[in-house]
């Protein structure tokens, strides 16, 4: 079985915002624990969470877990991701689609709000 991941972002007219998620992806490929990796976005830009998903199929993911790069369950992740997610395991039916938990509250959440906010009072004293 090879397993792929779809980093999924909201998408943004900023191509600055949007290269964040190719960065993310670029450290979780140098990490090296899957093989397939690609990224998409929810809409203002390319490629789509439909190509994304089509991509990792076309690497010859036959498992494709989903991950949401959003900070909470809103409705881009309970429902147009599920829509998403719904159309691609249709259009793919020998391939499993998974979606993932948004970031969310994970316990790591609140070390990384920390180490930003200290980041935020050292630019303010300099």
């Amino acid at each position: 079985m090879s397993v792929a991941v779809l980093l999924i972002a909201h998408g943004s007219r900023r191509s600055a915002a949007n290269h964040d998620l190719v960065l993310l992806a670029d450290e979780i490929r140098r990490i090296g624990r899957y093989s397939i990796i690609e990224v998409s976005y929810l809409e203002l830009t390319e490629p789509t969470i439909d190509q994304g998903g089509r991509s990792c199929v076309a690497a010859g993911a036959t498992e494709v877990f989903m991950m949401p790069y959003f900070l909470s369950a809103g409705v881009h992740v309970v429902e147009d991701l599920q829509k998403h997610r719904s159309q691609l395991a249709e259009e793919f039916p020998n391939t499993q689609f998974q979606l993932c938990p948004p970031l969310g509250l994970h316990p790591l959440m609140a070390e990384i709000v920390l180490a930003r906010l200290e980041e935020g009072q050292q630019a303010a004293v300099e």
